[in-house]
């Protein structure tokens, strides 16, 4: 009788032929990314209202609560998108908006994704007692009504950043991001290889981070463009009603601003136009980016 061979090391590095082979669906990943259309557009829409966030207010002469300039003048080779009924130009306060947006997309959205994806990698990988309390604590925060706690916070809080608005966003819109990566990591927790790393004796965490969340990665980055355009909505809503940051500029603020000033009454069209265009451009982009990604590393939705 032949003694039993030992069961492979899960740790051991992988041989040198193999070590190309995860390779192969990256490029076919990137091949795909680079043919859909969805992606390409999206993506292209999100670089420039980057770029215009990020370039354009170092190089401005004037912050956009200066008022310099005649007040409401139509948009000109001078002031872009106009003025306000304060004198204050438009195209500084859009330029400086569009970095609030990001600025909130990325801390809310990031928040809420670090709290969703451990509670969901969590219960799925844990199972029984862990996964009942997980799942009780989601629900509950789940029900709540979100915008209507959101203005409740911002009514009592006497002044706050866009880092606050953004923590308080991140840490009411994590449920169903949670729930989604949960299911996901359930599935995957049944799976052979991780059952090897559990005979191993490989720690959680450990398993958890190598093994299960990389079949995930592309779940897990669209799991975060959603929570980004999510939060990027919620403070919008926020601002538009007057419960923004008390210091700084943002899209939604400038919506405020000139339905507080009666633009619309005005026909002062380039007051409101822009900042509602810049926001549902952005989320609108970032959803559109999310459609091609599904197609990418979907096969079944790919377009030959």
């Amino acid at each position: 009788m032949t003694a039993a061979q030992p069961l492979p090391d899960p740790t051991t590095a992988p041989e040198e032929p193999a070590a190309a082979a995860p390779e192969a669906p990256r490029r076919e990943a990137l091949y795909f990314a680079l043919r859909n259309p969805k992606l390409i557009v999206g993506l292209t829409i999100v670089l420039l209202f980057l770029l215009v966030g990020l370039v354009v207010p170092p190089f401005l002469e004037h912050g956009p609560g200066d008022r310099y300039a005649p007040p409401l003048l139509p948009p000109s080779g001078e002031h872009w998108f106009g003025t306000t009924q304060f004198g204050q130009d438009l195209f500084t306060q859009f330029a400086y908006g569009v970095r609030a947006t990001f600025l909130v997309g990325l801390l809310g959205g990031g928040i809420a994704a670090v709290i969703g994806m451990t509670i969901g990698f969590v219960a799925g990988y844990k199972g029984g007692w862990i996964d009942e309390v997980l799942n009780m604590l989601t629900n509950v925060v789940l029900v709540l009504p979100t915008l209507a706690v959101l203005f409740i916070i911002a009514a009592y809080v006497d002044s706050y950043s866009v880092a606050t608005q953004s923590f308080f966003i991140g840490m009411t819109s994590w449920p169903w991001a949670a729930r989604a990566v949960r299911s996901q990591a359930l599935s995957l927790s049944s799976r052979d290889f991780v059952d090897l790393a559990r005979l191993s004796g490989v720690r959680p965490w450990k398993i958890i981070v190598r093994d299960i969340a990389p079949n995930m990665s592309s779940y897990l980055f669209m799991t975060f463009i959603l929570l980004f355009g999510g939060a990027v909505l919620a403070a919008a809503g926020l601002d538009f009603v007057g419960l923004g940051p008390s210091d700084g500029m943002s899209l939604g603020l400038i919506m405020h601003q000139a339905v507080k000033w009666g633009a619309l009454q005005l026909g002062v069209w380039w007051w409101f136009v822009p900042p509602g265009l810049g926001i549902t451009a952005i989320v609108g982009a970032m959803y559109i980016m999310n459609v091609g990604l599904d197609e990418v590393f979907n096969p079944k939705l790919r377009e030959m």
